[in-house]
């Protein structure tokens, strides 16, 4: 008897799984779609490059003069950090500082 309860149990279960994907296959067919589909998410992330466009555009107008014009080469000397007339950019790799004493 247990074989056989054993035996009937998968033809159910087969069957019982067959109902299951119809009815949720029939369900999601009968749901509208979600609002946020692909096409939103990508004219959402259009929307936010938009903006970032338009902070950036807004930010250079009102700060641009403090920038040189990348059109116009620069000339000139341009002064070391230091302040040392002997301090330069192409002078080779700087001397390590020597250690503290504590």
């Amino acid at each position: 008897m247990d074989d056989l309860l054993l035996a009937l149990t998968v033809p159910a279960v087969v069957v019982a799984s067959g109902v299951y994907a119809v009815y949720d296959c029939r369900r999601q067919r009968r749901r509208p779609p979600l609002p946020y589909t692909h096409r939103a998410a990508r004219l959402a992330a259009a929307d936010a490059l938009a903006r970032a466009e338009a902070v950036v555009d807004s930010a250079y107008a009102g700060l641009g003069g403090l920038y040189a014009d990348p059109g116009v080469p620069r000339t000139g000397t341009f002064p070391a950090v230091s302040g040392r007339p002997d301090a330069g950019r192409d002078r080779g790799p700087s001397r390590p500082t020597p250690a503290r004493k504590r």
